[in-house]
């Protein structure tokens, strides 16, 4: 018999009460035509939680500016039809007990050529330019508080437009957003306040921070514990309240010398608490091996644990858990994406 009573209890993190520690990691789905969520992604949405996952991030939403992609499937979190359509999907979400957070994205320069648009060409962000981003992030949160959202994430992490300020390799400003690590976060940070400030006390903010990139898996935005301290002091004093900790693989130390995955380095450093994921189900067999791993790391490391694959071939994954039913468990296969959705 399989048990996982520790991730399987009800738990407070900042402020909000969630039935288990399980989270439902961001994958983006490519169906929201126009950019608006269809009754379709609501049921997606709603079967996670009326199956049990403590607390679904959803696929990250495009912050209403034109350079945050142009791709015309991904979700927006703008004012009108797609406020709508993710009003209908927190409505489901809630009616089936969960609760949900809004993952707001902007691509920056990681875009490839899609939907007849070229490929963009990156160029050097003016300090308006950083301006007028910051307001469609603050703007986008506001549309998220409208739509019902329990929570709200920034993504700044896996080389999209806050990352890249992050990372040396991409920030090669002179000015007071590039440097030092701390001057990296400064324009992240300013993200994180803004959005901060339009929401409810009782409404979290996470960050999602990685050291890797989507076509980097070597990438450091920190070369050491000190470096990455740098970083996100800024962001917690700007206003983030869970840090989601991305990595490869989660039981990899994030630095030589010290066990510590990068979501446990991240609490240590600021006493947020902290989500961890990384390859943490990819498959029936995967799960199974690494169950007490996971447990072990719980609080002292981490708060909350991420799935993604896993929860894509199963909604019914935590529920399975709980039943002691993880016989039933499928490994997700993307040729039968049509059944999972």
């Amino acid at each position: 018999m399989m048990t996982a009573t520790r991730l399987s209890s009800p738990v407070s993190v900042a402020g909000l009460t969630l039935p288990n520690r399980f989270v439902m990691a961001p994958m983006t789905r490519f169906r929201s035509p126009g950019g608006v969520p269809t009754p379709e992604v609501a049921d997606y949405y709603r079967r996670r939680a009326e199956n049990g996952v403590g607390l679904i991030v959803t696929e990250g939403v495009l912050v209403g500016h034109p350079s945050a992609s142009h791709e015309t499937t991904v979700p927006r979190m703008t004012a009108g039809s797609a406020e709508a359509g993710w009003r209908r999907v927190t409505g489901e979400v809630h009616a089936a007990g969960g609760k949900i957070a809004a993952q707001l994205w902007h691509l920056g320069s990681e875009r490839e050529a899609a939907d007849g648009y070229p490929a963009w060409t990156p160029s050097t962000m003016s300090t308006g330019d950083i301006d007028v981003i910051i307001d469609s992030y603050a703007r986008a949160a506001r549309v998220a508080v409208r739509a019902g959202f329990d929570a709200v994430e920034i993504h700044a992490a896996h080389g999209y437009l806050l990352d890249e300020f992050l990372w040396a390799e991409t920030n090669r400003r002179t000015d007071r957003f590039g440097g030092s690590p701390a001057a990296r976060a400064a324009f992240p940070a300013e993200v994180v306040g803004a959005v901060r400030a339009e929401l409810p006390g009782q409404i979290p903010l996470i960050v999602r921070v990685s050291q890797f990139k989507e076509r980097d898996y070597d990438a450091r935005i920190a070369a050491t514990p000190a470096e990455l301290a740098e970083i996100l002091t800024v962001l917690a004093a700007a206003g983030a309240d869970v840090l989601h900790a991305s990595q490869r693989r989660f039981w990899e130390p994030a630095f030589d010398g010290s066990p510590l995955n990068l979501a446990g380095w991240a609490k240590k450093i600021t006493g947020l608490p902290t989500i961890t994921v990384g390859s943490v189900g990819l498959s029936r067999s995967s799960w199974l091996s690494r169950l007490d791993l996971l447990e072990r790391g719980l609080t002292d490391e981490y708060d909350l644990v991420a799935l993604g694959r896993i929860l894509l071939g199963n909604p019914s994954f935590v529920r399975l858990l709980e039943e002691d039913r993880l016989g039933e468990l499928r490994d997700y296969r993307k040729a039968d994406e049509d059944i999972y959705f």
